[in-house]
């Protein structure tokens, strides 16, 4: 955790969790040291903020490159672990930017469904490959996290339900075969174990 970030999340990692009455289970599942990856449902923009809030590591993150073509958001998002990628295609950088990251202990936060899905339950939403592909090529571990509210929207001061579960280890991902239809299968593997961690929507 960068001077900058301890700083930030220090101050604004409470006010976060009491604005967003964010819930946490399963604390104790994170690791201790990083290199992982953090992968959950994606319910909205403010995720990538209470995932943030609820993990005691530095989150790095892909954020559209637009965003660095702003000169003072650019230097703040930078400082806060992000790193550009063009989603308008396959950003071959970026997946080895990510790579790079994880095998030199950061963590970064990535979504199996690649895109949000607000007031859709994630059990009916498709995932994507990149979270398959990205952990077999670092080698890493992948920490499942889900996130969830009532209806399946982030509403302030309506409560937010984290459960971190246990990671998945690298020896368990190198029992897959490379190629993408392995890759498929992780990001499945992974998502499936996100979903298995949620509540049924009418007990919340």
């Amino acid at each position: 955790m960068n001077k900058f970030y301890k700083v930030i999340y220090t101050l604004l990692a409470p006010f976060f969790r009491f604005f967003y009455r964010v819930q946490i289970r399963g604390q104790e599942n994170e690791p201790s040291e990083g290199g992982f990856l953090i992968c959950a449902n994606h319910l909205s923009n403010h995720d990538v903020i209470i995932l943030a809030a609820s993990l005691r590591h530095q989150l790095c993150f892909l954020a559209k490159k637009e965003l660095f073509a702003i000169p003072l958001l650019s230097q703040l998002i930078r400082a806060l672990g992000a790193f550009p990628i063009d989603r308008k295609g396959a950003d071959v950088g970026a997946i080895k930017k990510t790579v790079a990251m994880l095998r030199e202990g950061h963590c970064v936060a990535m979504y199996p469904q690649g895109t949000r899905f607000p007031g859709k339950d994630p059990r009916t939403t498709k995932v994507k490959s990149g979270v398959g592909l990205i952990a077999t090529r670092a080698e890493c571990s992948i920490l499942p996290v889900s996130i969830q509210t009532k209806g399946y929207k982030i509403v302030p001061f309506k409560k937010t339900y984290i459960t971190i579960g246990k990671p998945i280890t690298a020896e368990e991902l190198r029992s897959f075969e490379s190629g993408s239809a392995a890759y498929e299968q992780i990001s499945k593997l992974v998502f499936g174990r996100i979903l298995g961690q949620m509540k049924d929507d009418s007990t919340l």
